[in-house]
């Protein structure tokens, strides 16, 4: 699934599903699971790793079409989301 160029895609909901995994609904009503469990395991940034905790994970938003945590501390590019590039 590739973003359409010039396309505003947003992320409309999550649904938390198990682990590190997320199906994630678009504005253009595509669906994608992304597992965020390697992106987490593999950063060496304390502030990203913190995340592992899965109640940290779980505490995530949706606003304005993005996807976040803790007030932006934590988000990914919609197109990254949308194209399963994490």
């Amino acid at each position: 699934m590739t973003l359409p160029q010039d396309a505003i895609i947003d992320i409309e909901s999550a649904e938390y599903l198990a682990d590190y995994r997320l199906l994630l609904r678009f504005s253009d009503s595509k669906e994608r699971i992304v597992d965020l469990g390697s992106f987490l395991r593999n950063s060496l940034n304390p502030m990203i790793k913190k995340y592992l905790d899965l109640d940290k994970f779980k505490n995530f938003s949706i606003a304005h079409g993005d996807l976040f945590w803790n007030d932006y501390e934590l988000c990914f590019p919609i197109a990254d989301l949308y194209e399963g590039r994490i």
